[in-house]
């Protein structure tokens, strides 16, 4: 089991770079693929980025070049820098971790949930 929190998030202007950080515990962070989410008001929790056990990534169409997913498992954290940043962009964000032996993108298919971090972005 490994609990997960998310921290990093704010208020800023369109164009604007943060740095989210999703801290776990737990001796087996390593073994996990762990996923970014994020959910606006009115509308389902989904996929932003991905990162497998192996560090192979994935990306949502809406943040390819503009967001970028990356682990330290040595700090048992994994990070999500984002620039560019564009009212759109505005959600609770969420980290999450899944057991399963391929990198899944479904909020569905992860175990572990953080409690969200609240990015808004100001045109």
């Amino acid at each position: 089991q490994v609990q997960l929190v998310e921290s990093g998030g704010g208020l800023v202007q369109a164009g604007d770079s943060l740095r989210l950080s999703c801290a776990g515990s737990g001796r087996t962070f390593s073994s996990y693929h762990m996923g970014w989410f994020r959910q606006a008001p009115g509308k389902e929790r989904a996929i932003v980025a991905a990162i497998s056990r192996g560090s192979k990534t994935y990306y949502a169409d809406s943040v390819k070049g503009r967001f970028t997913i990356s682990r330290d498992n040595a700090k048992t954290t994994v990070y999500l820098q984002m620039d560019s940043l564009s009212p759109e962009d505005t959600a609770v964000y969420y980290c999450a971790a899944d057991s399963h032996s391929s990198l899944l993108v479904s909020p569905r298919e992860y175990d572990y949930w953080g409690q969200g971090t609240q990015v808004t972005v100001s045109s």
